[in-house]
């Protein structure tokens, strides 16, 4: 901003003012572009209006001018704060409104989705998805926690610490009856977690493993056949269901493989087919007429 280009003063010479011709002699003038004129007609005629106030800048007030436009110095100031910015540093923004450059800075900062303030140089922020929260106005949708800089969990146009969303979110144990908030495995639709799903003998975990349920229990093959199979009551090895001889053969108190329960004098094989037991052995239909 500058001063207006011309010049006031009071007429020693004798000259008439160059619009009303009226004499200036021992008066108060305006000489602008080498004209002499009254202040009366200077500030009908040829004063500058002030863009803020829209009223002329008559000969005795200050004049500050930017770019064509002009203003009293007293209509100088920042459109959103009012300081004056005689002497300041200021920036001209739309509808020829000057601002400060506080105030430029402020209005153009990003603005925080949680208070809807501006985010200004200094703050401390939180990020995500082009949205922006001060660090303090970026909370849990749950418990109002603030979450900061920590880990969250997003759940559409709401935010969760670790903790609410496990209790909202979260499958749980049907062992431990917890959150399963990694990991984890499935069994006949149901949520367990990996260290929860084990041998109920050894403890070892079972997931990715073979094992067997009896009776709401899990085992192991090894502890199965050790602690659970029947004992083959031909070869007198663990009936686990694994492998050869998946099918079993019950007869009174008994088991056997299938594969095991054959005829004791001809050896053949008894699944499925008709035997005789004579003296607590098992023989095919043929075999006891010849002992």
């Amino acid at each position: 901003a500058g001063p207006g280009s011309y010049t006031v003063g009071t007429m020693s010479e004798r000259f008439d003012c160059h619009y009303c011709r009226d004499p200036l002699h021992g008066k108060k003038y305006v000489q602008k572009e080498g004209r002499h004129c009254c202040v009366k007609c200077f500030e009908k005629i040829c004063a500058n209006t002030c863009i803020e106030c829209k009223k002329p800048i008559g000969a005795d007030s200050k004049e500050l001018h930017f770019k064509n436009r002009y203003w009293h110095d007293s209509c100088f100031r920042c459109f959103k704060c009012y300081t004056s910015l005689v002497n300041e540093p200021f920036m001209l923004r739309e509808n020829n409104k000057v601002w400060c450059s506080n105030c430029t800075a402020t209005e153009d900062a990003p603005r925080c989705k949680g208070c809807f303030k501006p985010i200004i140089a200094g703050d401390q922020n939180v990020e995500y998805k082009k949205m922006v929260w001060h660090k303090d106005c970026f909370t849990c949708s749950q418990c109002k926690t603030v979450i900061g800089s920590g880990s969250f969990f997003p759940k559409g146009d709401d935010f969760y610490c670790v903790s609410c969303h496990e209790h909202k979110f979260a499958k749980t144990c049907a062992k431990c009856k917890n959150p399963i908030t990694s990991g984890g495995l499935t069994y006949q639709e149901q949520p367990w977690h990996s260290e929860c799903f084990i041998c109920s003998n050894c403890k070892k975990q079972l997931g990715g493993k073979r094992f067997t349920a009896v009776e709401d229990q899990f085992y192991c093959v090894d502890c199965y056949k050790e602690c659970v199979a029947k004992k083959c009551a031909g070869c007198k090895n663990p009936i686990t269901g694994f492998g050869r001889g998946t099918s079993v053969v019950n007869y009174e108190d008994e088991s056997w493989h299938d594969y095991c329960f054959k005829c004791t004098k001809c050896a053949r094989g008894l699944a499925n087919k008709r035997f005789v037991c004579h003296n607590g052995k098992i023989y095919c239909a043929d075999c006891p007429k010849r002992l």
